[in-house]
Formats: structure tokens, sequence, C-alpha cells
């Protein structure tokens, strides 16, 4: 592998330069260190920047967007402290979606068989009513089916069913999730 002949020129960032360095500025200065609560300020600079982010979403502070115009995310969802969307491609976020703190949703890796070591990537999927609990990595290419758990510190780089808990490196179905009756 010789990584001086690594370039991405034909990787489509999906916007121009000067959308994406305000938003680097705004991201910076704003976004992701405002300690206060400001999720509707927060809503409002991913709206502004080509976000489809449905209301009474919930974004914490320390969260990392690398392209907010490759962002969509449902209605009641939250995004937890220092979560980082990696979205060189597209993420898909459901609604009543809880990402917990430290996730990393990542839809970039690199082809290890190719000597200029190519960028890849390919979009993520969180279905409706997904938890994806603390310090978890989500890869490219992967959907995560509705009403699934994803435990603390898992590793997904495959695709999960609906309505199960998964855990482990790498993660797997462990057993069905069984909601108790709404009171």
């Amino acid at each position: 592998m010789d990584l001086g002949k690594y370039q991405n020129t034909d990787f489509n960032r999906g916007a121009g330069s000067l959308k994406e360095f305000c938003w680097l500025l705004v991201s910076a200065r704003v976004f992701r260190h405002s300690v206060m609560p400001w999720y509707r300020l927060r809503r409002f600079f991913l709206r502004v920047f080509g976000s489809h982010v449905a209301k009474a979403v919930i974004i914490k502070p320390g969260v990392n967007v690398t392209f907010p115009w490759k962002l969509s995310i449902g209605e009641n969802s939250w995004i937890g402290e220092e979560a980082w969307l990696l979205n060189l491609d597209h993420i898909t976020i459901g609604a009543n979606v809880c990402i917990s703190q430290r996730v990393l949703l990542c839809t970039g890796n690199h082809d290890w068989s190719d000597p200029r070591f190519a960028l890849l990537t390919r979009p993520i999927v969180v279905k409706d009513g997904v938890w994806i609990c603390a310090d978890v990595f989500v890869g490219p290419g992967v959907t995560i089916g509705e009403n699934a758990v994803v435990t603390a510190g898992s590793v997904v780089t495959g695709d999960l069913p609906p309505g199960m808990i998964c855990s482990g490196n790498p993660c797997a179905p462990v057993k069905p999730r069984i909601m108790r009756p709404d009171k």
C-alpha cells in the first residue's frame, strides 16, 4: 500500500466548499460547544444546512455532525452527548430513536485491497424505536431494525433485526425486546 497515492477526488461531499466551511464555523463555535440545552437552536442550524430534522428532536451538547445535508432525524428522537454522526454518506434516523452518549455512526471506510486505499461510503439506517446504548460503533451500510436495542460498547458491522436486544463484538441478536403494556 502506498498512501502517497491516496486521492478522493471522486468523493461527493454533497455541498460546495463555502457551505462546508460555514458549517465548520457554526459547528465549532455554537453547535457542538454550547453547554445549554438549546435544542431548538441546534435543530435550526441543522435545518439551515440541509438536514431534515423533525419536531421535538433533542440534540445534546458535544454532538458532532460531519455533513448536515446528509442527515435525516425523525420525530421525538434523542442524540446524546458526544455522539458522532460521521455521515460521509446519508444517515437516516427514525422517530423515537435514542442514540446515547459517545455513539459513533460511521458511514465511511477504506478498501484495504486497493493499493491507493480508496474511500468507500455506504448509508446507515436506524429505524423507528431503536435504542443505541452508550459507546457503540455502527459501521457503513448497516440497517438497525425497528425497536431493536444495541447494548453498550457493541460493534455493529452488519444489519440487525427488528425487536431484538443485540450485543457484542460483532454485535448479534441475543433475545427479543419485550415491551410492557403502556399504562
